[in-house]
């Protein structure tokens, strides 16, 4: 939260969460970002959850986030995890202002990439 002569401003920690799920799918390698039961029953239902796989604490000015992702097979997992989280804690502070003190990155598993068939019809 930042107080200015005018007011204050608090940015919700669902935007942060947004901007975390996105700026952590944007990384090479990342498959999808792994939800909860909830989310996926609401992406069941034709709403796209944004923030699905993250979970943010604000506590004063400092953020700490987590975020669960799915890993594609082959990948190197330390530099796929360094990289999401220099895009995620630089994204957030740049549109934030706030201080991103932890990004914890939490691999829930590998997906393999599926052969496509094609059916000649």
């Amino acid at each position: 939260m930042e107080n200015k002569d005018y007011g204050q401003v608090k940015i919700s920690e669902d935007v942060i969460a947004t901007i975390s799920g996105i700026s952590a799918s944007e990384i090479e390698g990342v498959a999808s970002m792994s939800g909860s039961i909830t989310g996926n029953i609401t992406e069941i239902l034709g709403k796209k959850n944004l923030s699905k796989g993250v979970k943010v604490v604000v506590e004063e000015d400092e953020v700490f986030i987590d975020v669960f992702v799915m890993i594609e097979y082959g990948v190197v997992i330390p530099d796929v995890s360094w990289k999401i989280q220099e895009n995620v804690k630089t994204t957030i502070e740049t549109m934030t202002g706030l201080n991103v003190a932890q990004v914890n990155v939490h691999i829930q598993g590998i997906t393999f990439k599926k052969e496509k068939i094609e059916e000649n019809s």
